[in-house]
């Protein structure tokens, strides 16, 4: 009886810290499906046509601007902007755009300490760096300073 309480004790515990051991555990119960994942193209409609013109018309031009340098990573890029206010700002507003319109990018807004700089990160899955390279070519024209 000891031995079953024990049994049914770590059973439900690695249940509770793993959940997908609680689907392989239970009989019947289908797994949950994988993540399907979006195809590397812009969903236009993602956005209204006022929110496509400041994404694009506006706020990309003005961040290329403000663009100071590219970091390389293995799987995308990291964009340096000097540490303003109303860059982060508008960086905030760029990236809740952009992740509606290319919902395959992981994006990520960090300010290093000691006044450094402001950092967009923007990566993803395998072949994301290339789209990157491609669809942003202005931001390495302009901004690979």
């Amino acid at each position: 009886m000891v031995r079953m309480m024990l049994l049914c004790c770590v059973t439900l515990g690695a249940m509770a810290a793993e959940p997908s051991l609680a689907y392989a555990a239970a009989p019947g119960v289908p797994a949950p499906a994988p993540r399907q994942e979006s195809p590397f193209a812009c969903v236009e409609s993602a956005l209204s046509r006022a929110e496509r013109k400041q994404h694009f018309e506006e706020y990309g031009p003005l961040l290329r601007a403000r663009l100071q340098r590219i970091h390389e990573l293995p799987d995308g890029y990291e964009f340096g902007f000097a540490p303003e206010a109303g860059t982060y700002r508008m960086l905030s507003t760029w990236m809740f755009q952009e992740r509606l319109c290319c919902p395959f990018f992981d994006l990520a807004l960090r300010i290093d300490r000691e006044g450094g700089p402001l950092w967009l990160r923007l990566t993803g899955r395998k072949g994301v760096k290339e789209f990157i390279t491609a669809e942003f070519d202005p931001w390495f024209r302009e901004g690979a300073r």
